[in-house]
């Protein structure tokens, strides 16, 4: 990056670590398919961080889990509208969904009962099941946002039960192996550094555990490094290789529920963390463990991302920082659009297609995209605009907007040429009220006054 982008970000972050009296704080940039800065103040065993040092990335982890599961749902195995009991029984807890589980809608209690489990070693699955209750749901299932680490403990052992083996296993196999992050594991690995947490009044250190936490160990056991976690922002941008489809990330992205009310800066998706600022939409996650503080944040369109990771228990501002990080580097180097290119060739049967449609008197245009994808909105205004992607013959189904599941579907006259177009009932034709197309509930005899 430029020399004057490059102080900006170190200087933001040493004021961070200087002001917060953080024992040592790591950043990093990224964009694309490059990491473009790393920048670290205090001190690990003496020496300056870097960015293969582990640290505790504590509820980080729950997006790990959450793309265990959703890799089972593209595999048929489970649907997120599922009940838990479906596949793990015994709980207090198997009436919720596991969509609910995944975005923290299912009103349970938002730890495990029993000692705080962030510094205590934890028990196995039984000893979990046996502590929960129906008295400790705290709120109508679906009915609001309300996080719960035990939720993402129930997530954990649910992805184990499907596979036949161990949820850490599973994400080693299914994703850590194909994205090549091999500094991420669920203790500790040298060079790593230790948990602190700062006296808030005088400038001396207290070490903190880090046990393995058994069960709950899904809601935040694992270690990580900025540069195994700056491909981890690359794959929630949509860099996915072979893990998971891009769609199923930016599924994961949808807001599912607002934390803020009306206010709608921050929310939660499945299993991601989503913020709105300055009209960009962030997605990523924040992590808390005793000793250690982290975020990870990035903008999907731009692929721009920052990480931050701090060996401290409060203070440390990783969330506002990486944010700071973000709007420095749009500010200083902002990303371009990308390069423009024509189509090599497009399906005259498609082509013929594009242009105005009439949904009754209001005119659409409706757009070819790469790949024959179809664009569907609005000639003027905002409204009802929506992606299509083929789903079959003469069928698309909705990507995004008000139409997303909906199919789409071109029906044809006698002799061939398109009649309309049919989506979700709503009819859609060459002009305003074609006669000859099959209009629900049917059209004056009269029809558009004529000279």
């Amino acid at each position: 990056m430029l020399q004057t982008t490059e102080f900006a970000l170190l200087r933001r972050v040493a004021v961070e670590q200087a002001e917060r009296r953080a024992p040592s704080l790591v950043a990093a940039v990224v964009r694309g398919q490059d990491l473009l800065w790393t920048g670290a103040r205090g001190s690990v065993d003496g020496a300056a961080p870097h960015v293969d040092t582990q640290y505790r990335i504590g509820s980080i982890t729950k997006t790990f889990i959450a793309v265990l599961v959703m890799r089972l749902r593209d595999e048929g195995r489970l649907d997120l509208n599922d009940a838990v009991d479906k596949h793990l029984g015994g709980t207090s807890f198997g009436h919720l969904t596991v969509a609910q589980l995944l975005s923290h809608t299912g009103g349970m209690t938002s730890e495990s009962p029993g000692v705080w489990w962030e510094r205590a070693p934890g028990g196995g699955w039984p000893a979990l099941v046996e502590s929960m209750s129906a008295e400790q749901a705290r709120h109508r299932a679906g009915g609001r946002f309300h996080y719960s680490n035990l939720g993402y403990g129930m997530l954990g052992q649910l992805v184990a039960e499907l596979r036949g083996a161990d949820w850490m296993s599973c994400l080693r196999e299914e994703v850590l192996k194909p994205l090549e992050m091999t500094r991420t594991t669920p203790m500790p690995q040298a060079p790593h550094a230790l948990g602190w947490a700062v006296h808030p009044y005088a400038d001396v250190l207290l070490p903190e555990p880090a046990p393995d936490a058994g069960a709950m160990a899904p809601a935040g056991q694992l270690w990580s490094t900025a540069g195994d976690l700056a491909r981890w922002l690359r794959f929630i941008a949509g860099d996915t290789g072979s893990v998971l489809h891009p769609d199923t990330v930016a599924e994961m992205r949808m807001p599912v529920a607002v934390e803020d009310g009306d206010a709608w800066t921050s929310g939660y998706g499945l299993g991601l963390q989503l913020f709105r600022d300055s009209g960009r939409r962030l997605a990523g996650h924040g992590g808390s463990m005793p000793g250690f503080l982290a975020t990870v944040v990035v903008d999907p369109a731009t692929t721009t991302g920052v990480l931050t990771l701090t060996n401290s228990t409060a203070g440390v501002g990783v969330s506002a920082l990486a944010i700071d990080l973000l709007k420095l580097v749009d500010d200083y180097e902002p990303a371009l659009p990308a390069e423009w290119a024509p189509q090599t060739a497009a399906d005259p049967a498609l082509l013929a297609l594009t242009g105005e449609w009439f949904w009754g008197p209001m005119p659409f245009v409706l757009r070819l995209l790469p790949e024959r994808w179809l664009d569907l909105r609005p000639a003027s205004g905002s409204g009802r605009a929506s992606r299509f992607r083929p789903d079959g013959e003469n069928t698309w189904v909705g990507l995004d907007g008000y139409y997303a599941g909906e199919t789409l579907r071109l029906h044809h006259h006698a002799d061939g040429t398109p009649s309309h177009l049919d989506l979700a009932t709503f009819v859609f034709t060459r002009t305003p009220y074609d006669p000859a197309a099959p209009i629900p509930g049917g059209l004056d005899q009269g029809g558009w006054p004529a000279e």
